[in-house]
């Protein structure tokens, strides 16, 4: 079983709601960019982590018109550079920044401005990454049997998986993603979500409200720049 942090799942509530607004669109569509740029094309078939994103779009309900347009953006327009921060926030926890930005220096200074607000800091690549596994991630969608579809899971030879309160976390190898998703639904399981992530090897955990209200404002906050496309920690909150 694996290592989990409550925080994960307040962030997909987040990200559910932001997409409502459209806010996560556009930081798909920048995905998208990045993904046609780097990954080999703008055909999915080809390109898999263009397809990883355009699985994601579509659990987001994205608009075709709004995927379309940025696989075509991938193909020209203004470069985006892709930028990995690492440093520690309150209560000395662990944070990787993924960005897409057009302009590196602006998107450090609002990154830096943020962690100092805090009392944390930016660090040097690999200062924090070490901490973290790069890994394929699926939401299982839950029935009202959850110990049953994790034995079946286990059978299926997925040996970190872990029950959530809003369904059953899978993690994978990346390179596997594409195999696993084709296993997993045929053997009869309904993935809510997919994507590639950053794993945690161990939790700084935080049973204190007001310290854990500090830590979520701020990786919200830094989640909330327009540059910023991810954040993993290793914040765990107790339940």
């Amino acid at each position: 079983m694996s290592g989990h942090s409550h925080y994960d799942t307040i962030h997909r509530q987040k990200e559910l709601n932001d997409s409502k607004k459209g806010k996560i669109y556009s930081k798909m569509s920048k995905e998208i960019v990045i993904a046609v740029r780097t990954g080999g094309g703008t055909d999915p078939n080809f390109n898999y982590k263009l397809r990883m994103v355009m699985d994601k779009a579509r659990e987001y309900n994205m608009p075709k018109s709004n995927v379309e347009r940025a696989i075509n953006s991938g193909t020209g327009g203004a470069a985006l550079d892709e930028v990995t921060y690492e440093g520690f926030g309150p209560s000395g926890i662990s944070v990787i920044i993924q960005a897409a930005t057009d302009n590196r220096n602006r998107t450090s200074q609002e990154i830096k401005n943020v962690f100092e607000r805090v009392g944390g800091s930016l660090t040097g690549p690999g200062s924090v990454s070490f901490n973290f596994e790069n890994k394929g991630l699926f939401l299982i969608k839950k029935t009202d049997s959850p110990e049953e579809q994790t034995l079946r899971l286990i059978d299926l030879g997925i040996e970190d998986v872990e029950e959530t309160d809003d369904g059953i976390e899978v993690y994978v190898t990346p390179e596997s993603l594409r195999e696993m998703r084709e296993k997993i639904e045929g053997a009869g399981f309904e993935i809510g979500q997919s994507e590639l992530y950053m794993k945690p090897k161990t939790y700084v955990t935080i049973d204190q409200a007001e310290v854990a209200k500090k830590a979520i404002t701020f990786l919200e906050t830094l989640e909330d720049l327009d540059d910023v496309q991810k954040v993993y920690s290793n914040l765990d909150i107790v339940e």
